[in-house]
């Protein structure tokens, strides 16, 4: 096993049109005013942008972002993940519940930073409950966001 090789796949129900969610996913640079974790995204060109992160754990992870799928007619959003993380990045937003949105995302990414990646074998669990925390923090801003209200996270 290569303790510095992540497969994560959360699940977020969203009482929006599959429309509103995919728009709000697409603006990346937007997504710190509703995800407290996001700290900065900061577009460079048309398909490329860097972001910063932190979630529970004190440490700060910089990726760079390039588009490599943008398709509204089928709800989905791709990117590279370069930096502190390295691979890749998907959103798909389908229609769920009648007029709700089930938004997938999956990502698949090697640790380069180098604290995490001495830290690889008992830090794993902690790396995983804290990205579950930052994930479940963004479900709960989106769903604020589009709702046109602030939530404190």
């Amino acid at each position: 096993m290569d303790w510095n090789h992540y497969r994560f796949r959360s699940v977020w129900d969203i009482p929006a049109p599959p429309a509103r969610v995919y728009a709000a996913l697409a603006s990346a640079e937007e997504y710190p005013r509703w995800w407290p974790q996001v700290r900065r995204v900061a577009r460079l060109d048309d398909r490329t942008g860097s972001a910063r992160f932190r979630s529970f754990l004190p440490y700060e992870l910089h990726v760079t972002l390039t588009e490599l799928l943008h398709d509204p007619a089928r709800g989905v959003l791709e990117a590279a993940l370069r930096g502190d993380l390295d691979g890749w990045a998907r959103w798909t937003v389908r229609p769920h519940g009648g007029r709700g949105t089930r938004a997938l995302y999956e990502q698949e990414v090697e640790v380069r930073k180098p604290l995490m990646r001495r830290l690889a074998v008992p830090g794993r669990p902690v790396f995983r409950l804290n990205h579950a925390l930052m994930m479940r923090a963004g479900r709960r801003g989106l769903t604020a966001h589009l709702a046109g209200r602030q939530e404190a996270v």
